[in-house]
């Protein structure tokens, strides 16, 4: 059976990232789609809303990403707000906020919603590591370049190994496990 699956974002690295995952056993289009954000502290409840928000717009199977990022220093700052703190003071401002701490332990959390006419359903994945004090690394993006997992940053890592070993890939291999050996109509999700 031929599956398609459309990914819903505004991030064209993300769909990259995605297409790469899944290697051709799935067609992957990309439509990108501004989606109003849910603010919220349960990355789960935050996809969730935006693959709810997609699939009331385009009325075809579809899979949205939300990522949080865990800095234990900052107790949990900037979480499920990382897009924005991205783009407001980028890796520069968590680097200062980071001086002098001892502890750099932090990780991300992706939580892949999948949207079709029989509901919603919710995958996630975690990665641990750390936060180095100057950034490394010329390939991925966002905080790639400050996050170092087993020595190397995730901007070090060529973008077949990250696709193995991300938070994003964690979360798509439980997605894509449930997808491709799903019975359709099967699972509805009560809460949409």
């Amino acid at each position: 059976m031929n599956r398609t699956l459309t990914l819903v974002t505004s991030n064209p690295h993300k769909a990259k990232e995605v297409a790469a995952f899944f290697g051709g056993s799935v067609e992957i289009s990309h439509v990108a789609l501004d989606i109003p954000e849910l603010r919220s502290d349960d990355i789960q409840e935050i996809a969730r809303e935006k693959a709810r928000y997609a699939y009331d717009r385009i009325h075809r199977p579809l899979m949205v990403d939300d990522t949080a990022f865990f800095i234990d220093a900052l107790n949990g700052f900037p979480g499920p707000y990382a897009a924005y703190v991205l783009s407001t003071i980028g890796n520069t401002g968590i680097l200062r906020l980071m001086e002098g701490a001892r502890d750099r332990n932090a990780r991300f959390t992706t939580a892949i919603a999948f949207a079709d006419e029989t509901g919603i359903f919710v995958f996630s994945g975690t990665i641990s590591g750390r936060i180095i004090p100057e950034p490394r690394g010329s390939g991925g993006f966002g905080y790639d370049p400050i996050f170092e997992v087993d020595g190397k940053t995730l901007a070090e890592i060529p973008l077949e190994e990250k696709s193995a070993i991300s938070h994003r890939a964690r979360a798509l291999t439980s997605f894509r496990d449930w997808f491709m050996n799903r019975q359709d109509r099967c699972l509805v999700d009560t809460n949409r």
